[in-house]
């Protein structure tokens, strides 16, 4: 609330008014007749101070200093912070503001601005981040606005809801955000029809009145759609809704996988990743990033940047403590913007992620011939608090809903697998050369186990050959006749190294001594048939031994 944090702002707000006096000619219950310079204050401010707001002639290095109203030559590197900065051929839309090093005063940069109102928010929005590093986390949440200022109506699937089923955490720059159905406290609340009239409705409180003027330039709230243990990086890819509006966003849920390696270089859960997680929630790609600029904020300027979680032993900047972080701040996000801090060559996407499409559709709201009563039961309903009649630019309807309940799943399949792979090979093979699997296997078989066994069996005689000689040796004993080793394929007698066949073995001599027992001859004898003839035939003869 911007009333609660005058006091906090009263110099901040102070300087810029006469910012905008002296360069605009713009003063409040007044006339806007420009001012010279020799009319500003002579009472140097301290954030005149740290950051001078210039004013450049023509695209030069010629500046005027807004405080001293002195022409100045301007050194050092020139950043123009509007992406779309052109000549429009009046060079008093370009101002901007000098940082330099504390402790080198001829390291210098310059940040212009095709606008004058992107300078003065933006030289804003570094004092605003000063003083609020200074003010306890405690305070600024008693300051923001509470679910009850907030809310004035709130229905989900058809019922009634109310504060506790908000959970207040606290943005840097926006105050106090409030998150529906958080299940902070164990509970998820889940819709099982799909339709406007079951998903949260609720009217929001715009006390437009109590903005801050120089930060905030937009009127009405902003939402988004995350998953409980995901962080709302509500200020990148927040849903802006307006006030006197009925603003209904229907909802889409998609839940998608990709695969990690080898066929893509994403993360599962952020464990690979050298960089602190400093959200304490599920791991995304904004958060590494934030996480690892915020790491190398505290390493080279020696204090953490004020819209992003503080480190553990770490301490917010201010120009008190740190005077020369604002000109550290600047050129390490430079370095961040150009690739060269090396957290988007660290940093990974998330193998599974969870995302809503919205459509969003707007009406005006409250109609014509119901906004009498409807202002008026609200504005009771609200009066306890207020003491003001509510009107419609106060006041902002929201309705978040499903299409439908049906959830969609992308996934990542592998186009070649490597059951896919052997099939394929099989296939080819059998088309082109009419080769099978048994085929393969009986060529891997001869050409590599069969040589393999061939090898390890001629290795073997060698080694047993070898062992056998050797031990002859050690005895001292000749070879005898009847040894076992004699016998057989060992017998001296075989040349060939190889097995003995069995032709082979019948040539081999037998041993002289004990000679083993052999099998008796067949009796032939018994083999002889009777016949019917009386008279031996003459080829029966049998043949008398020589």
């Amino acid at each position: 609330r911007y009333s609660s944090m005058k006091d906090y702002l009263s110099e901040l707000d102070k300087e810029t008014k006469k910012a905008l006096e002296t360069f605009y000619g713009f003063s409040e219950g007044k006339s806007k007749v420009r001012r010279s310079a020799d009319e500003w204050n002579s009472t140097e401010s301290d954030f005149f101070k740290q950051i001078p707001l210039l004013k450049f002639e023509d695209f030069s290095r010629t500046a005027t200093d807004l405080r001293s109203g002195q022409k100045r030559k301007i050194e050092g590197s020139v950043f123009h912070k509007d992406s779309s900065i052109v000549n429009s051929g009046d060079s008093n839309d370009i101002i901007g503001f000098q940082l330099c090093d504390a402790n080198n005063s001829s390291e210098c940069a310059l940040y212009t601005f095709s606008s004058g109102v992107n300078a003065i928010q933006e030289w804003y929005k570094l004092h605003y981040m000063n003083i609020m590093a200074q003010i306890p986390l405690e305070t600024k949440e008693r300051l923001s606005y509470s679910a009850d200022d907030l809310l004035l109506t709130c229905f989900f699937d058809g019922l009634s809801c109310d504060k506790r089923h908000f959970t207040r955490f606290h943005h840097p720059l926006h105050g106090n955000c409030y998150t529906f159905n958080s299940g902070a406290n164990g509970t998820i609340l889940s819709t099982s029809t799909g339709g406007s009239e079951y998903g949260l409705q609720v009217v929001l409180y715009i006390d437009e009145a109590d903005y801050n003027p120089f930060l905030v330039t937009s009127t009405g709230a902003k939402i988004m759609v995350h998953d409980q243990d995901e962080y709302p990086f509500i200020e990148d890819i927040g849903t802006e809704i307006e006030t006197a509006a009925a603003t209904s966003i229907g909802m889409h849920f998609t839940r998608s996988r990709k695969l990690s390696k080898p066929y893509s270089d994403c993360t599962e859960t952020g464990a690979d990743i050298p960089v602190e997680n400093l959200y304490n929630k599920s791991y995304s790609l904004q958060i590494c990033l934030h996480s690892c600029f915020q790491k190398a904020m505290v390493d080279s300027c020696g204090c953490a940047q004020y819209a992003q979680p503080l480190p553990a032993g770490a301490e917010y900047c201010n120009y008190k403590k740190n005077p020369n972080w604002m000109y550290c701040y600047y050129r390490l996000h430079e370095k961040f913007v150009k690739e060269q801090l090396g957290c988007q060559q660290i940093c990974k996407d998330a193998c599974s992620f969870k995302e809503w499409a919205l459509t969003t559709s707007i009406a005006q709201w409250p109609s014509t011939v119901s906004e009498d009563w409807m202002l008026r039961v609200l504005s009771w309903d609200k009066g306890q608090k207020i003491n003001k009649k509510l009107n419609k630019t106060d006041l902002a309807n929201l309705m978040v809903f499903y299409k439908d309940l049906n959830e969609r799943f992308i996934s990542e399949n592998p186009a070649n697998t490597l059951v896919i792979l052997l099939s394929n090979f099989g296939g080819q093979l059998g088309l082109w050369m009419s080769c099978s699997v048994v085929c393969v296997i009986e060529i891997v078989e001869v050409f590599f186990i069969d040589s393999l066994s061939i090898v390890m069996r001629r290795q073997w005689q060698k080694a047993k050959k070898w062992w056998n000689d050797r031990k002859r040796d050690q005895s001292g004993k000749p070879p005898q006749a009847g040894d076992p080793e004699r016998q057989g394929h060992n017998n001296p007698m075989c040349v060939d190294e190889d097995l003995p066949t069995f032709n082979t073995a019948l040539r081999l001599p037998l041993p002289q001594d004990n000679p083993l027992p052999r099998t008796p001859p067949p009796n032939y004898s018994t083999l002889r048939l009777e016949t019917a003839f009386t008279e031996q035939l003459p080829d029966t003869l049998e043949v008398g031994q020589h």
